[in-house]
């Protein structure tokens, strides 16, 4: 097992006798630390504005929601008004039960939409890239149109976009 002075042999600050260095070898490591350290600020001083606007920005937004919240509730006319509180639909008063399900096609006709709808982010880098792509990225298109259409096909069919 080394002892505590054999591990710290060479650090900076250590006379040249207990590291087995010249005085000249020690004063070099000391100023190549030295550097280091220094350059280690400076890189760190880089992100020093960074680290000020996160400040600043966390505290602007602390602020504007606390006064926001403090004068909402301060300069409110009605605090506790049963208008306020009851359930409305576009205006008029709740005709049914406002925790009703909807129905279960609502949710599949939306699905097919956003389906169908990411087929055109689709087609805009290809139709700017056609040129590039040539044969082969009109016949890969053409596949992927095709699994569409038949897919489209296949829930009309069933009816997945009927309302009746």
């Amino acid at each position: 097992m080394r002892c505590y002075n054999e591990r710290l042999r060479g650090q900076a600050g250590w006379p040249a006798f207990f590291t087995g260095r010249s005085r000249k070898n020690a004063q070099a490591l000391d100023a190549r630390r030295v550097a280091t350290h220094w350059a280690i600020k400076v890189m760190l001083a880089n992100y020093l504005p960074i680290l000020i606007f996160l400040g600043v920005a966390t505290a602007l937004a602390i602020l504007m929601l606390v006064l926001g919240t403090g004068f909402g509730r301060y300069f409110s006319r009605f605090h506790d008004d049963r208008a306020k509180r009851s359930p409305y639909e576009c205006g008029f008063e709740a005709f049914e039960d406002s925790r009703m399900k909807f129905d279960v096609r609502y949710y599949l006709v939306a699905i097919l939409f956003i389906v169908f709808d990411l087929e055109i982010a689709f087609l805009f880098p290809w139709a700017v890239a056609l040129d590039k792509l040539g044969l082969f990225g009109l016949l890969a298109m053409g596949i992927f149109l095709a699994v569409l259409v038949v897919g489209f096909i296949y829930e009309w069919k069933k009816g997945a976009l009927e309302w009746d």
